[in-house]
């Protein structure tokens, strides 16, 4: 499958690395789709690199099958923008598979995209969520239909493993 994985600045090392590590080995096309195409970005805990593939700006949701949204400061950087925000929106509007850890379901409030659905994140986030009326639940992975959440680096374990369960009953989009 084909898996856009949407990061700025700033995102949680562990949380970008494993699942994007996971996924490649378990042999899915990962792209990393950012701000800007040749950015070189840092991780927060400045163990991690990574380098924008692809711009918001030259991709499209249609290009990809599933999305991958690691936490730390990344997604609310991202939903400062319109382009990333209607990227997510516009997986939830088409069904494909989500994962999002930590603080990625921020980019969820923004995109609009968090009522009816079950889930969990970072416990300021789930605070967050839980305001709004989403059905947060504080548990270290929530699989609701093609969405996969996860609260913090610990629960990366579980997160990756029903990330590629969900992936594997996914249909692969042509």
């Amino acid at each position: 499958m084909r898996v856009a994985c949407v990061l700025a600045n700033g995102f949680e090392d562990s949380e970008f690395r494993q699942p994007y590590d996971a996924l490649r080995q378990a042999g899915h096309e990962v792209t990393i789709v950012g701000l800007q195409a040749g950015q070189q970005l840092n991780g927060d805990k400045g163990r991690e690199t990574a380098v924008v593939e692809r711009s918001f700006a030259d991709a499209t949701p249609a290009e990809f099958d599933a999305l991958l949204i690691p936490g730390g400061f990344s997604p609310d950087r991202l939903r400062a923008h319109d382009a990333p925000v209607a990227f997510v929106r516009a997986f939830f509007d088409e069904g494909k598979p989500i994962m999002a850890v930590c603080h990625g379901p921020q980019i969820f409030i923004t995109a609009d995209r968090y009522r009816e659905r079950r889930l969990t994140a970072w416990k300021t986030i789930q605070g967050d969520l839980r305001r709004l009326g989403a059905n947060v639940v504080d548990e270290e992975v929530v699989v609701d239909r093609n969405l996969v959440t996860s609260r913090q680096p610990a629960d990366l374990p579980a997160f990756i493993r029903e990330g590629l369960r969900l992936l594997e009953k996914a249909p692969a989009r042509a």
